[in-house]
Protein backbone atom coordinates (compact mmCIF):
# COMPACT_ATOMS: atom_id res chain seq x y z
CA UNK A 1 0.00 0.00 0.00
CA UNK A 2 1.05 3.46 -0.56
CA UNK A 3 1.85 6.09 2.08
CA UNK A 4 0.73 9.50 2.60
CA UNK A 5 1.45 11.90 5.56
CA UNK A 6 -0.35 15.43 4.88
CA UNK A 7 -0.02 18.39 7.18
CA UNK A 8 -2.96 20.94 5.89
CA UNK A 9 -2.98 24.55 7.91
CA UNK A 10 -5.87 27.16 7.67
CA UNK A 11 -5.93 30.55 9.70
CA UNK A 12 -9.74 31.23 10.06
CA UNK A 13 -9.93 34.73 11.02
CA UNK A 14 -12.73 33.55 13.90
CA UNK A 15 -13.29 32.19 17.37
CA UNK A 16 -11.84 28.82 18.08
CA UNK A 17 -15.25 27.98 19.90
CA UNK A 18 -17.02 28.25 16.02
CA UNK A 19 -14.37 26.98 14.26
CA UNK A 20 -14.65 23.86 16.53
CA UNK A 21 -18.32 23.60 16.58
CA UNK A 22 -18.34 23.07 12.05
CA UNK A 23 -15.15 20.74 12.29
CA UNK A 24 -16.63 18.54 14.85
CA UNK A 25 -19.81 18.39 13.63
CA UNK A 26 -18.81 16.25 9.92
CA UNK A 27 -22.21 15.78 9.45
CA UNK A 28 -22.58 18.86 8.43
CA UNK A 29 -19.65 19.38 6.02
CA UNK A 30 -21.33 18.67 2.91
CA UNK A 31 -23.27 22.28 3.69
CA UNK A 32 -19.72 23.69 3.34
CA UNK A 33 -17.09 21.54 1.98
CA UNK A 34 -18.09 21.41 -1.85
CA UNK A 35 -16.12 17.81 -2.05
CA UNK A 36 -17.50 16.24 0.87
CA UNK A 37 -20.85 14.09 -0.45
CA UNK A 38 -21.74 12.63 2.26
CA UNK A 39 -21.10 11.55 5.84
CA UNK A 40 -23.42 8.89 7.63
CA UNK A 41 -23.46 8.06 10.90
CA UNK A 42 -23.20 4.13 11.84
CA UNK A 43 -22.70 3.85 15.27
CA UNK A 44 -23.10 6.18 17.88
CA UNK A 45 -20.05 7.19 20.77
CA UNK A 46 -20.17 7.85 24.27
CA UNK A 47 -21.28 11.71 25.23
CA UNK A 48 -17.90 13.65 24.04
CA UNK A 49 -17.80 11.44 20.53
CA UNK A 50 -15.46 9.32 21.53
CA UNK A 51 -16.40 6.09 19.49
CA UNK A 52 -18.60 7.43 16.94
CA UNK A 53 -18.24 5.98 13.85
CA UNK A 54 -19.29 7.60 10.47
CA UNK A 55 -18.97 6.96 7.05
CA UNK A 56 -17.65 9.63 4.88
CA UNK A 57 -17.34 9.97 0.86
CA UNK A 58 -15.12 12.20 -0.86
CA UNK A 59 -15.27 13.57 -4.35
CA UNK A 60 -11.99 14.96 -5.73
CA UNK A 61 -10.55 17.45 -8.47
CA UNK A 62 -9.48 14.13 -10.31
CA UNK A 63 -12.21 12.03 -11.71
CA UNK A 64 -13.07 9.63 -8.78
CA UNK A 65 -14.51 9.25 -5.43
CA UNK A 66 -13.13 8.15 -2.08
CA UNK A 67 -15.03 6.52 0.63
CA UNK A 68 -14.03 5.87 4.16
CA UNK A 69 -15.26 5.03 7.56
CA UNK A 70 -13.86 7.02 10.79
CA UNK A 71 -13.70 6.16 14.05
CA UNK A 72 -13.65 9.20 16.65
CA UNK A 73 -10.72 8.37 18.73
CA UNK A 74 -10.37 11.59 20.71
CA UNK A 75 -12.22 14.75 21.42
CA UNK A 76 -10.71 17.46 23.12
CA UNK A 77 -12.93 20.59 22.96
CA UNK A 78 -12.36 23.33 21.31
CA UNK A 79 -8.37 21.96 20.57
CA UNK A 80 -8.55 18.51 19.53
CA UNK A 81 -10.12 16.03 17.30
CA UNK A 82 -8.61 12.28 16.49
CA UNK A 83 -10.05 9.54 14.16
CA UNK A 84 -8.95 6.01 12.63
CA UNK A 85 -10.06 5.62 9.48
CA UNK A 86 -10.69 2.14 7.19
CA UNK A 87 -11.94 1.17 3.71
CA UNK A 88 -10.43 2.77 0.85
CA UNK A 89 -8.10 4.78 3.09
CA UNK A 90 -6.63 3.41 6.26
CA UNK A 91 -4.72 5.97 8.66
CA UNK A 92 -5.26 8.53 11.09
CA UNK A 93 -6.68 11.59 10.98
CA UNK A 94 -6.01 14.28 13.31
CA UNK A 95 -7.61 17.99 14.10
CA UNK A 96 -5.79 20.79 16.09
CA UNK A 97 -6.95 24.47 16.91
CA UNK A 98 -5.37 26.99 18.25
CA UNK A 99 -5.94 30.81 19.25
CA UNK A 100 -3.67 33.06 16.84
CA UNK A 101 -3.33 36.51 15.68
CA UNK A 102 -7.37 37.44 16.05
CA UNK A 103 -8.66 33.88 14.75
CA UNK A 104 -8.13 30.24 14.75
CA UNK A 105 -5.14 27.95 13.58
CA UNK A 106 -6.32 24.82 12.14
CA UNK A 107 -3.90 22.19 11.55
CA UNK A 108 -5.09 18.68 9.56
CA UNK A 109 -2.81 15.63 10.01
CA UNK A 110 -3.52 13.12 7.13
CA UNK A 111 -1.34 9.58 8.16
CA UNK A 112 -2.78 7.66 5.19
CA UNK A 113 -2.63 4.49 3.31
CA UNK A 114 -4.38 3.51 -0.22
CA UNK A 115 -5.94 0.36 -0.33
CA UNK A 116 -7.56 0.52 -3.77
CA UNK A 117 -5.75 -1.63 -6.60
CA UNK A 118 -5.32 1.33 -8.87
CA UNK A 119 -3.98 3.78 -6.71
CA UNK A 120 -1.01 1.69 -5.26
CA UNK A 121 -0.31 0.66 -8.79
CA UNK A 122 -0.07 4.34 -9.91
CA UNK A 123 1.02 5.59 -7.10
CA UNK A 124 5.49 6.04 -8.16
CA UNK A 125 3.94 8.01 -10.85
CA UNK A 126 1.38 9.76 -9.56
CA UNK A 127 1.93 10.69 -6.34
CA UNK A 128 2.50 14.21 -7.37
CA UNK A 129 -0.70 14.57 -8.84
CA UNK A 130 -2.42 12.92 -5.97
CA UNK A 131 -0.70 15.20 -3.04
CA UNK A 132 -1.93 18.14 -5.66
CA UNK A 133 -5.53 16.53 -5.33
CA UNK A 134 -5.13 16.75 -1.60
CA UNK A 135 -4.08 20.06 -1.32
CA UNK A 136 -6.64 21.49 -3.78
CA UNK A 137 -9.33 19.29 -1.29
CA UNK A 138 -8.14 20.68 1.80
CA UNK A 139 -7.52 24.61 0.10
CA UNK A 140 -11.48 24.10 -0.74
CA UNK A 141 -12.35 22.99 2.78
CA UNK A 142 -10.46 26.10 4.13
CA UNK A 143 -12.22 28.50 1.80
CA UNK A 144 -15.63 26.67 2.42
CA UNK A 145 -15.43 27.21 6.66
CA UNK A 146 -13.85 31.05 6.51
CA UNK A 147 -17.04 31.27 3.70
CA UNK A 148 -19.65 29.50 6.32
CA UNK A 149 -18.44 31.52 9.46
CA UNK A 150 -18.48 35.17 7.28
CA UNK A 151 -14.63 35.26 7.86
CA UNK A 152 -11.35 35.70 5.84
CA UNK A 153 -9.12 32.44 5.62
CA UNK A 154 -5.29 32.86 5.51
CA UNK A 155 -3.34 30.13 4.23
CA UNK A 156 -0.12 30.04 5.72
CA UNK A 157 1.73 27.49 3.96
CA UNK A 158 0.70 27.96 0.47
CA UNK A 159 0.09 30.72 -2.14
CA UNK A 160 -3.57 32.28 -2.24
CA UNK A 161 -4.42 30.35 -5.70
CA UNK A 162 -2.25 27.18 -6.34
CA UNK A 163 -1.63 26.25 -9.89
CA UNK A 164 -3.09 22.65 -11.40
CA UNK A 165 -0.15 20.28 -11.45
CA UNK A 166 2.46 20.98 -14.11
CA UNK A 167 1.76 18.98 -17.47
CA UNK A 168 3.70 16.24 -16.87
CA UNK A 169 2.06 15.33 -12.90
CA UNK A 170 -1.64 15.72 -15.12
CA UNK A 171 -0.46 13.39 -17.55
CA UNK A 172 0.55 10.69 -14.75
CA UNK A 173 -2.04 8.77 -14.10
CA UNK A 174 -3.61 8.09 -17.48
CA UNK A 175 0.46 7.36 -18.48
CA UNK A 176 0.51 5.38 -15.64
CA UNK A 177 -3.25 3.27 -16.56
CA UNK A 178 -1.70 2.75 -20.43
CA UNK A 179 1.31 1.38 -18.93
CA UNK A 180 -0.46 -0.74 -16.20
CA UNK A 181 -3.32 -2.34 -19.58
CA UNK A 182 -0.06 -2.89 -21.51
CA UNK A 183 1.67 -4.67 -18.85
CA UNK A 184 -1.05 -6.78 -18.43
CA UNK A 185 -1.58 -8.01 -21.63
CA UNK A 186 1.88 -8.93 -22.39
CA UNK A 187 1.20 -11.16 -19.46
CA UNK A 188 -1.60 -12.36 -20.20
CA UNK A 189 -0.48 -12.98 -24.12
CA UNK A 190 2.79 -14.54 -22.46
CA UNK A 191 0.39 -16.93 -20.52
CA UNK A 192 -1.46 -18.18 -23.60
CA UNK A 193 2.19 -18.52 -25.55
CA UNK A 194 3.79 -20.46 -22.03
CA UNK A 195 3.04 -24.73 -23.06
CA UNK A 196 1.52 -26.25 -20.02
CA UNK A 197 3.61 -28.38 -18.05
Amino acid sequence: MAEYHFVSTWQIQAPIEQVWEEIRHSERWPEWWKYVVAVEELEPGDADGVGTRQRLLFRTRLPYTLGFDVRVTRVQPPTELAAEATGELEGTGRWTLTPADGGTLVRYYWDIRTTKAWMNLLAPVARPTFTWNHDELMRAGGEGLARRLGVDLVLPDAPMRQHRPARAARWAIPAAVLTAVLVALSVRRRRRHTPAR
